[in-house]
């Protein structure tokens, strides 16, 4: 999945599967029998980012205090999100569009930073009017910031001003 997901972001939907199934160190057969199809192997990619998300909050709420559980996760999402506008083009070639995709994803994406900013209110270090919403749409316009050199660096400053701005008690 990983191999496949880099190769769609460098070279798009049209990438070969055999080229993908080489650097995998795999058979064309053996892609081929698990991904019958290239939109079945970037349907599957995609699916993967977000499944990652979800086993991430509940790997970061069981490990870490609700602030920073909740700042891993939005550092996370935002490389989601660069993913995705890479994968995304390449989706739009499925049969039907990606809307069925982006559809099913949705809902464990909210309910994953759901989660997390209830753990985070009901500690008392975020303010109880946060709404997972709002912060999910700030942080898709983090993520366009990847157009620079330095995204991450400035990503990761622009969460935790999210993340400041999000507190009780703000100085």
């Amino acid at each position: 999945m990983e191999v496949a997901k880099e190769a769609f972001g460098r070279s798009g939907a049209n990438t070969s599967l055999d080229d993908i199934a080489k650097q995998a160190r795999v058979g064309p057969g053996t892609l081929y029998r698990h991904f019958p199809t290239r939109d079945a192997l970037l349907e599957a990619v995609y699916r993967s980012e977000v499944d990652k998300l979800a086993a991430a909050q509940r790997k970061f709420a069981a490990e870490m205090a609700p602030v920073q559980a909740l700042r891993a996760w939005m550092l996370l999402f935002v490389d989601y999100v660069a993913a995705k506008q890479i994968i995304a083009p390449a989706l739009n070639t499925l049969v039907g569009g990606p809307k069925k995709v982006f559809e099913a994803s949705y809902g464990q994406i909210h309910g994953a930073i759901g989660a997390l900013v209830k753990r985070a209110v009901e500690s008392g270090d975020i303010r109880k009017a946060l709404d997972p919403t709002d912060l999910l749409r700030a942080l898709v316009g983090v993520s366009h910031v990847a157009l620079g050199p330095d995204w991450k660096e400035s990503a990761r400053r622009l969460v935790d001003i999210l993340i400041q701005g999000s507190r009780v008690n703000q100085r």
